[in-house]
């Protein structure tokens, strides 16, 4: 009798298959599309900035970025400015930050060096990277949702502001006519 192998499937029900079976079928990803392995898969990668260093060195710290996934390899399919935030907690005594949204192709195996070079880079504060498989590649192109959110996060400030500094305007113009009216009574 030939080799089996018994797995759980859904619901909790048992299923037994042949050996046979279970090596005729070949990985596929979500797209439905063989994997080979050692084929570069598709990674999301967020970074955290320091916002200073960001504004006054942008070319620099994107040039760091991409020199490190060009050492191992990987192809850049995107990348672009996220947000600015207030951080939660200081890193690196640092209060602000930038988040850098990147997407790449890489093989598996070489991941972990990635990740060791960034984290050894004193550039990059944080980085996050997860597989983004299932995304297609016009997603990762295009805006997202959070981008669009902090775009209208800061034009709701800047307008805000805006409005402030015009109140103030106001209510100082206000201040000097009501003191030429009180000196113009104190006259008569």
């Amino acid at each position: 009798m030939g080799q089996f192998y018994v797995r759980r499937g859904r619901g909790g029900k048992q299923e037994v298959l042949s050996l046979k079976t279970v090596t005729k079928n070949k990985k596929r990803t979500l797209s439905g599309k063989k994997k080979l392995k050692g084929e570069p898969k598709l990674y999301e990668a967020m970074f955290l900035i320091d916002s200073a260093e960001a504004t006054t060195d942008w070319d620099g710290v994107t040039a760091a970025i991409r020199n490190i996934l060009e050492k191992w390899g990987a192809e850049i399919v995107s990348m672009k400015k996220w947000d600015d935030r207030r951080l939660a907690y200081e890193i690196n005594g640092k209060s602000k930050g930038t988040y850098i949204l990147c997407y790449f192709k890489a093989e598996g195996g070489k991941l972990r060096n990635i990740e060791k070079d960034f984290n050894l880079s004193e550039r990059i504060m944080r980085v996050l990277i997860l597989c983004a498989e299932q995304r297609q590649t016009e997603d990762t192109e295009r805006d997202s949702v959070y981008q669009k959110a902090g775009e209208k996060r800061a034009q709701k400030d800047t307008t805000a502001a805006q409005a402030e500094e015009h109140e103030q305007k106001n209510s100082q113009t206000d201040q000097k006519e009501d003191g030429v009216a009180e000196s113009e009574q104190g006259e008569q």
